[in-house]
């Protein structure tokens, strides 16, 4: 079985290829920026009626953390809705008829219910520091719904939580909190600083999945039948959250990381820094009575990372 996976060189996509690897069944077909410019129709259009994969995997997209996101809203409205038109509704024109989308649980209201159910989508107002990146992952999972219920495709989307792992972008400006954070208590340690800075109040809950349980979660969905989602179809949920079930606060992650690393200077936490939503912890019932659970916790989980941080520090991705 042939499959695209949109994205390899991200962290996602890297965790995705190699899950597909190690279970020998799947031929990986994979495309850099030179060879495919995803942001261009005809190109990929033209691709995907070419190799005409069995499965489309779209884990490319543009990321960043509350600084980007908040900064270059347009960007990361604008090349989102490309990427996914691209390679969704292309997947469609080219008669592809297996798509896992992978979407992001920033889609959901600021104020969300806690735990946050599929339900809670557009029941309320997004948080504005991300809400470019937010509406066009709600317009990528609402593109694959329209596509099902239309053409009868079988097009699957994933909301994960917040992400971690290899392959993450350990920039100071513009990564996500645990990359981030990792990079500036190691700066800490081996510069003996006295204090490391952390933005907001540290207040703020959030749930964290390891990205080779997501990998491992995308394979779990896609062997699944089709027929294993039609309840949840009547019930008018066509995409499943996906996260480890159990929030912490920043200040937790960070003391988490800091004993990780080894830093022994303190925290200090910088209160004029935005600390966007309060509170997103997400309802994983549904594809939990599918059979899927988290595998690595979240302590070995930045142990994971952190090792792979000290193997890899000439090359990262900053």
């Amino acid at each position: 079985m042939k499959v695209f996976v949109a994205g390899h060189n991200g962290m996602v996509g890297s965790a995705i290829c190699s899950e597909l690897h190690n279970n020998g069944s799947y031929e990986v077909l994979t495309r850099n920026k030179l060879e495919l410019n995803l942001l261009n129709q005809e190109d990929c259009l033209n691709f995907l009626k070419k190799e005409h994969p069995d499965i489309v995997i779209v884990a490319a997209a543009k990321v960043g953390g509350i600084r980007a996101n908040s900064e270059f809203q347009s960007e990361f409205l604008y090349e989102n809705l490309q990427i996914q038109n691209n390679l969704i509704y292309g997947s469609h024109l080219a008669d592809i008829n297996k798509v896992l989308f992978l979407g992001s649980s920033c889609i959901y209201p600021k104020f969300a219910k806690q735990p946050i159910t599929e339900e809670e989508l557009l029941s309320g107002y997004l948080e504005k520091t991300n809400e470019g990146y937010a509406i066009a992952k709600i317009t990528g999972l609402k593109l694959c719904e329209f596509l099902i219920k239309q053409y009868d495709r079988d097009f699957r989307s994933l909301m994960p939580c917040n992400l971690y792992g290899p392959k993450d972008n350990f920039s100071l400006e513009n990564s996500h909190v645990i990359p981030a954070l990792l990079r500036k208590f190691h700066i800490g340690k081996t510069g003996n600083h006295p204090k490391v800075e952390i933005w907001g109040t540290g207040k703020p809950k959030r749930e964290f999945l390891h990205v080779e349980d997501l990998a491992k979660a995308c394979l779990f969905v896609l062997k699944k039948e089709k027929d294993d989602f039609s309840k949840l179809y009547k019930e008018d949920i066509f995409f499943q959250n996906i996260g480890s079930g159990y929030d912490i606060s920043i200040k937790e992650v960070a003391e988490s990381i800091q004993n990780v690393v080894g830093f022994n200077g303190e925290l200090f936490f910088d209160k004029s820094m935005p600390d966007g939503t309060p509170k997103k912890l997400l309802d994983i019932s549904k594809i939990s009575k599918l059979g899927w659970k988290q595998t690595i916790n979240f302590k070995d989980g930045i142990a994971k990372t952190y090792k792979w941080f000290l193997e890899n520090y000439e090359s990262l991705r900053t």
